[in-house]
């Protein structure tokens, strides 16, 4: 395939998946653009607004139009690290056995990130980076491909943790969500009080995701 099918069959690929994601998000057309951006990138978003503004559900949308493995983690103040990488145990052959948490999948919702203390915080930081975590001194690879997709509240509201700057710069986009129109929350109560249900397809699998990525890559080398 050449340089320019491959753009096209992305451009072909990249609408569709809009489309599909549109089934069940009203507008917030930029927000869908800067999170497809940074998966086809290899990159984590932030989404920061308010609750209420379906950031869950757009991130939920997201993993099931692209075919991939995917965990909610809903941080709170008393999760511990262990929680989200995961933790050895002593089985019955008295050897440590490892036990995954659910940090290992393909896309993670990290689902209100700011409300755990910086030590939970910070369990992600390897992840993120290096796509491995490690557990009593041993390296344990993450599914690949693997993003993190994060929600947070406001930093003024109460019960919120501010992300150092080691976490911050992980993330590729800070996306701000903003409140939707008048005709988009007219759209939004017809939906969400219809018996219609939304069937929604898988458009993209790990492999396709990940050829993408690495395509990506040679172009901009070659820029």
């Amino acid at each position: 395939m050449t340089d320019k099918e491959k753009i096209d069959q992305l451009v072909v690929d990249y609408h569709a998946l809009k489309n599909e994601i549109h089934k069940v998000i009203i507008g917030q057309d930029d927000v869908v653009d800067q999170v497809l951006i940074a998966i086809f990138s290899r990159a984590h978003c932030l989404l920061v607004g308010v609750p209420g503004l379906a950031k869950t559900l757009l991130v939920n949308t997201i993993a099931e139009t692209l075919g991939l493995s995917f965990n909610r983690v809903q941080f709170t103040p008393d999760l511990m690290p262990s929680d989200i990488v995961g933790s050895e145990i002593l089985d019955e052959s008295k050897q440590f056995k490892f036990i995954p948490g659910p940090l290992f999948s393909n896309i993670i919702l990290a689902d209100e990130i700011n409300r755990t203390p910086p030590k939970t915080q910070a369990a992600l930081l390897e992840a993120m980076q290096e796509r491995s975590v490690t557990v009593a001194g041993i390296r344990h690879a993450l599914p690949a491909p693997f993003f993190v997709l994060a929600t947070q509240n406001p930093i003024e509201q109460e019960g919120t943790y501010p992300l150092p700057e080691a976490q911050l710069d992980r993330f590729m986009f800070n996306i701000p969500l903003t409140y939707p129109s008048y005709e988009e929350e007219i759209a939004v109560v017809k939906a969400t009080t219809s018996d219609h249900k939304v069937s929604l397809q898988k458009l993209l699998n790990a492999e396709q995701i990940m050829e993408y990525q690495e395509w990506a890559v040679v172009c901009l080398n070659m820029t």
